[in-house]
């Protein structure tokens, strides 16, 4: 009898993966074109929030320009079908992770000889920089705009491919799961822990003989080539870039996400990215002007009594009631 009921309750702990396959693999099909839009948008901005929650959640890194790595993304998807008239997503995705991580290697080089309130400062500044880049050299942007336009959807090469916007969300969703993977079995790896430590205690992984900067440089730059991958995803889906995609705006977006959903943690801005993108997408058919206001109430609220974050909260309620049902049935 004891065999059952420890049966049934480890099916309970599998309720939460069914409802959200049901959620992301299922439901899509059913729902109207707009709606087939936001979810992709709130995949792509998923593996925005786990890439800066790399840097953010378990580094303990306060970045305000990992948007240099998501626009560096979108940029290099553009500048492919603008000059060179390629969508090819074997050639535009890998160009944004070998853009992206290059451009860590040199800003994480910069931007970590200091620390706090300055490195914050810091790569706020060298995200601007390219913000300025984009927006001044004409060769970054369409004729006559401030920004490369008719972006298409990607070519896989495939004979006989045929893109919609609900082939696009199942493509995106497959590779916002190969995201959430890797980045899951980095962060459960001995680099990861390492990274945990050292948001925790620096100084005493610094006397446990770990080279500490070079630690935080690797995170720094093993971000970059996830953003950069959601940079590109988002030129696909928007079939526009522009130079607002390097701004302060862009990098506030995954900070918000982690926050709200609960940073060190990978689900938590992933259901951040699902509140922050679909109360927008509500709060536009109702109120857009008043989004900014509806978007900082909900941080400060998550701030004030969710301090561990929605997702780490809604994680530890389903616990509680798995447990209590294990319990009484026993």
């Amino acid at each position: 009898m004891s065999k059952v009921i420890l049966q049934k309750f480890r099916y309970s702990r599998l309720v939460p993966f069914l409802f959200i396959t049901l959620l992301l693999v299922v439901l899509p099909v059913f729902m109207p074109k707009n709606v087939q839009g936001i979810m992709t948008k709130f995949l792509i901005y998923a593996v925005f929030a786990i890439s800066y929650d790399l840097i953010f959640g378990y580094t303990g890194l306060v970045s305000l320009g990992h948007a240099a790595f998501f626009g560096a993304g979108g940029y290099a998807v553009a500048v492919l079908s603008l000059h060179y008239g390629t969508n090819s997503f074997w050639l535009g995705g890998i160009l944004a992770i070998i853009v992206s991580t290059l451009l860590a290697v040199v800003l994480g080089f910069i931007s970590l000889r200091v620390t706090g309130t300055y490195f914050l400062l810091l790569t706020f500044a060298l995200a601007q920089l390219l913000y300025s880049v984009a927006w001044n050299i004409p060769w970054f942007n369409s004729e006559g705009m401030q920004g490369i336009a008719r972006i298409n959807f990607p070519s896989l090469g495939i004979p006989g491919e045929i893109w919609s916007d609900a082939t696009l969300y199942y493509f995106v969703l497959v590779i916002a799961v190969i995201c959430y993977y890797i980045l899951r079995r980095i962060t459960k790896s001995p680099f990861g822990h390492a990274l945990v430590g050292i948001r925790e205690g620096e100084a005493r992984m610094t006397a446990l003989g770990y080279n500490t900067w070079l630690y935080k440089y690797m995170g720094y730059i093993i971000a970059a080539p996830f953003a950069g991958m959601a940079g590109a995803l988002f030129a696909y889906y928007s079939r526009f870039i522009s130079p607002a995609q390097f701004g302060l705006g862009t990098s506030f977006y995954p900070m918000v996400m982690a926050i709200i959903g609960g940073t060190g943690t990978l689900f938590g801005p992933v259901i951040g990215a699902g509140v922050v993108v679909f109360v927008e997408y509500f709060a536009s058919l109702i109120t857009p002007e008043r989004w900014p206001l509806i978007l900082g109430i909900i941080f400060v609220l998550s701030i004030m009594y969710l301090r561990s974050g929605l997702g780490v909260s809604i994680y530890k309620l389903w616990q509680k009631v798995s447990n209590s049902n294990g319990n009484s049935k026993s």
